[in-house]
């Protein structure tokens, strides 16, 4: 006689996996309040948050409208499923940038 295993749900899955033991975590602050989606808007606020220049700026939009005439590929996987309004697109890192490779340890 076989058995089915018991099929958990994902807040089951992560629960069962208990707390990271070795110190390391992803608290995901430097995404908190990046935007979501693929608009003008969020072109000219990624620019501008980048401090590019107005050539590099139209050239994003220029860009931005053509990916927007253009059907989805049919040819290689499915893409379907993208979800392009759910996808953060910058997220500018929280931490300073080092000068040396030296950790301090």
């Amino acid at each position: 006689m076989t058995t089915t295993p018991e099929v958990l749900t994902q807040d089951q899955t992560i629960e069962s996996l208990g707390r990271y033991g070795y110190g390391w975590a992803d608290s995901d602050v430097a995404g908190a309040s990046a935007q979501r989606g693929l608009s003008e808007a969020v072109v000219r606020d990624i620019s501008a948050k980048k401090s590019e220049p107005e050539w590099m700026l139209e050239s994003r939009l220029k860009a931005l409208r053509t990916f927007g005439k253009k059907p989805m590929p049919n040819w290689g996987s499915n893409l379907e499923g993208i979800d392009f309004d759910n996808i953060k697109y910058f997220v500018r890192s929280t931490e300073k940038q080092a000068a040396t490779w030296d950790t301090g340890q």
